[in-house]
């Protein structure tokens, strides 16, 4: 298969992870309701399914389709690297601007990576509203 047709295949399959990231994405916010939210539009505590699946394991599957995406993305720069080697002096003069660019863009796909690994929660208990504490 040529270059240009495996191109065409990779680059429609991260078009799809991309569809299907937004769309669970969309599933998870407004049709598959947090807590709260279920007790604003249900008027009680109710668990939700699609296809037999609640709002966490939905989030699974977009966590791996980020995954899967992120894979077709590497293979996709992969391919197109000469071409990005070509063009960068072109679009960015100087050296010094080139590398420090890079360098930017390195650290901070960095750490929109690790910054969430390491963060830690805030805790707090929940509030009942209507209930007397004893």
């Amino acid at each position: 298969m040529d270059k240009s047709k495996v191109n065409l295949i990779i680059d429609a399959l991260m078009f799809l992870c991309v569809m299907a990231m937004t769309g669970i994405g969309l599933l998870m916010k407004f049709v598959l309701l947090p807590g709260k939210e279920t007790w604003a539009v249900y008027g009680k505590k109710v668990e939700l399914f699609l296809f037999g699946m609640d709002r966490h394991q939905w989030g699974t599957i977009h966590l791996i389709a980020a995954f899967v995406f992120l894979a077709f993305l590497v293979v996709h720069i992969i391919l197109h690297w000469k071409m990005i080697l070509s063009l960068y002096p072109r679009l960015i003069g100087r050296k010094v601007a080139r590398r420090i660019i890079a360098m930017i863009i390195v650290i901070v796909g960095i750490f929109l990576v690790v910054f969430p690994l390491v963060m830690k929660p805030e805790v707090q208990e929940p509030e009942h509203k209507g209930r007397q504490s004893r």
